[in-house]
């Protein structure tokens, strides 16, 4: 039986909630300049609600959300943003890695750390809940959750894993490998990046790819691009699809792809893995199956 995994990414959970001038310091300063002049109308709550009543009619195994639950790390995005976590699933059906705007700025590191810590944590027993990578096993999966968020610069986006992150990101592959497991990583900022993202790139991805081509993956899955996009990476025995989804909150016609998010089929095992790729997304008429396919086996 397939095992299915949904993915969404960058909800953007809107609306902000009410700003005390002294918030607006630094980085904020500009992110809410930002988000009067174009944001709050791309990214709409009653969007977002229909691609989640969808989602949850199609009744995954799993959901995975790769970051951006907030948009300025005010005080009181985070607890809304619990809420609305809670409501996804409990935190045993749920999987979360950070995105840049859960870290807009320094406090935002600790705030989403607090109220979001179940959704970011592995099965082992003695996990610690702020501890990057983790792993959790479902089905035939291992879910990698692998945070590229930190604070930045007004104006840029950019993300960071890190040579602790990395290195034992490399040892959780090679075991999940050698017992067998359908691996799939998740990460906010994708693995490459064009030169027209220098400010929003993944400032050391280079080194993740080079630990994806020695230990390989099965599927990586990752937002903040807020588009439809799939890449290929290189690993050992074969390439790695690298998959992107809009922000689940864009509403049409949208600045980038409309809200989405997509379903993976998994079935099969090592050596012969077949996933389904079910991309579902808002239409004039309502969500809908956008596209299907069949991603080469791994």
């Amino acid at each position: 039986m397939a095992f299915v995994l949904a993915h969404v990414s960058d909800p953007h959970l809107a609306p902000l909630p009410q700003v005390r001038l002294y918030e607006l310091i630094g980085k904020r300063v500009t992110g809410f300049v930002n988000w009067r002049r174009k944001r709050a109308a791309i990214h709409q709550a009653e969007v977002l609600a229909r691609i989640v009543a969808d989602l949850k009619a199609q009744k995954p195994d799993h959901i995975a959300v790769t970051g951006d639950l907030v948009n300025l790390a005010l005080p009181g995005e985070y607890a809304p943003a619990r809420a609305w976590l809670d409501a996804l699933g409990p935190p045993a059906d749920v999987t979360l890695v950070p995105g840049n705007h859960d870290a807009y700025v320094r406090s935002g590191v600790a705030a989403s750390l607090t109220h979001w810590r179940d959704f970011m944590r592995g099965d082992a027993a003695a996990a610690v809940p702020h501890e990057f990578p983790f792993l959790r096993k479902r089905g035939p999966l291992a879910l990698i959750g692998v945070s590229t968020s930190v604070p930045s610069l007004p104006l840029s986006a950019i993300g960071r894993i890190g040579p602790d992150q990395l290195r034992r990101l490399e040892k959780i592959l090679e075991d999940c490998g050698r017992d067998g497991l359908y691996r799939v990583v998740l990460i906010h900022h994708p693995p490459t990046s064009k030169r027209s993202h220098y400010l929003k790139r993944l400032t050391d991805s280079a080194r993740l790819r080079d630990v994806l081509a020695r230990r390989g993956a099965e599927l990586l899955i990752h937002g903040h691009n807020h588009c439809r996009q799939t890449v290929w990476l290189d690993g050992p025995a074969g390439r790695i699809p690298a998959i992107g989804v809009p922000s689940a909150s864009e509403a049409l016609p949208g600045e980038h792809d409309p809200a989405g998010y997509n379903l993976y089929r998994i079935e099969g095992e090592r050596g012969a893995w077949r996933c389904e790729v079910i991309t579902r997304g808002i239409t004039p008429e309502g969500v809908a199956e956008l596209d299907r396919v069949i991603l080469a086996a791994a």
